[in-house]
């Protein structure tokens, strides 16, 4: 790149439960919340900005360019350009890589990039008959065809579908996220045992973060009388144990299968957002920046092993930043399920799978001790269009409080993806 990317601040809401706190908080208010506090935190004057990007994969019908309706919310001038992105579970990193392409190019110098989700608020939707019907009664002439046209509806037309459900299965292997946990878990011979272990040290290790990640949320107003205020992640199972994750069934396949609710992340609602500069302009301005961008990748595989794809994403990223896997002092990776993390885990030092794959690999065991040190989606929630922006900034702010260099993130991305970014201290 050109120019320097910095990332100066960042910020998120808690994490709650869909369903939750947060359910009655539109995703254009999560992102109002964070845009607003993010300036007020910086001091960074809203008419100043290039740029506001989002992530965001569900939609909402009445905010459909949600960065643009946050951002004008938030005191962002008309003046200043928004628009939002949706790569599913990496759609905050892809704010922030358009971001920085932007800046790096020298098109712009200050941007908030971030992500937003409201799963709560996903839609109920009508199928197509009933849609049919609905049309033809609309568009009748009379109250006779009106009455002709209504008369064609049956029970089952007002049966909705799943809005999050149908937005969480690939239309092209036909497996939803969980399922594709359940081929990895399947392939790579990973017990239940070691999954439900693998959760249970997320939850430990949020629960043992609490005050260091209180650093990163602003308290939300909780509707609809606003008295109470969502001011922590409220997924965390302070008290889990092995005995209670294995009483549950497994959820994806009920007969053979191993991924349960309880070694998956949670459905969950909340926002994030980071402010990137250039390098420049941000020592112009007296600012120290929490980190420098010094590479970024995405990459691809197919779509019932896209758990996979951090094992792809990783060396292109690496190579792309000058580093090698040793030089990382800190790893954060999403927590879609243990098993997609931990089958990650298998082919990271693989040079077998690297080979096959014709990666920049193998790219080195995972020490656990270096990452997820606050624990992650298993605990938190996994809100999808905002947790990869979470996972930069809790990096950020871990790497500054341990005076690490150098840091990376990466997460798997539905449809078959992967996605890493790293980042240096500064």
């Amino acid at each position: 790149m050109s120019r320097e990317v910095v990332v100066v601040d960042g910020l998120r809401t808690p994490y709650a439960r869909a369903g939750t706190l947060l359910k009655d908080v539109p995703a254009q208010e999560l992102g109002r919340i964070v845009i607003g506090e993010l300036l007020a935190r910086t001091g960074f004057e809203p008419e100043e900005l290039d740029q506001v990007i989002l992530g965001n994969i569900g939609e909402p019908p009445d905010a459909v360019n949600v960065a643009r309706i946050a951002a004008l919310r938030a005191g962002v001038p008309a003046k200043v350009p928004a628009f939002t992105v949706n790569r599913l579970c990496g759609s905050g990193l892809e704010s922030i890589v358009d971001g920085a392409y932007r800046i790096a190019a020298g098109d712009a110098d200050a941007i908030v990039a971030g992500g937003v989700e409201s799963m709560s608020n996903s839609p109920l939707l009508f199928g197509k008959e009933a849609r049919e019907i609905f049309g033809e009664v609309a568009s009748a002439k009379t109250a006779a065809a009106r009455v002709a046209a209504a008369s064609r509806f049956r029970p089952g037309h007002f049966k909705p579908e799943i809005g999050l459900q149908m937005g969480l299965t690939d239309p092209v292997c036909g497996l939803n996220m969980g399922e594709t946990a359940e081929v990895l878990a399947k392939e790579f011979g990973i017990s239940r045992e070691e999954q439900d272990a693998f959760a249970l040290r997320s939850h430990q290790r949020v629960t043992a973060a609490r005050a260091r990640l209180a650093e990163e949320i602003v308290p939300v107003p909780v509707p609809p009388n606003y008295r109470e205020m969502a001011t922590e992640d409220n997924g965390v199972r302070e008290n889990q144990t092995l005995e209670a994750l294995a009483k549950l069934k497994p959820y994806f396949d009920r007969r053979f299968g191993t991924v349960t609710a309880g070694n998956s992340s949670q459905i969950t609602d909340g926002g994030a957002a980071v402010l990137l500069m250039s390098a420049q302009a941000a020592r112009a301005s007296g600012r120290r920046p929490l980190g420098k961008i010094r590479g970024f990748a995405f990459a691809a595989l197919e779509g019932e092993r896209m758990g996979l794809g951090p094992a792809l994403a990783v060396p292109q990223a690496l190579a792309r930043a000058g580093v090698a896997w040793e030089d990382i002092g800190l790893v954060e990776i999403n927590e879609a399920f243990a098993a997609q993390v931990l089958a990650n885990a298998r082919v990271f030092p693989s040079a077998a799978w690297h080979a096959q794959h014709g990666t920049k690999g193998p790219i080195g065991e995972i020490d656990w001790e270096r990452t997820n040190v606050n624990g992650g989606a298993i605990a938190l929630g996994h809100p999808v269009g905002s947790s990869a922006t979470r996972l930069v900034e809790t990096l950020l702010r871990e790497m500054r409080r341990r005076g690490t260099e150098l840091g990376l993130a990466t997460l798997c991305i539905g449809g078959g993806q992967g996605g890493a970014i790293v980042l240096e201290a500064m």
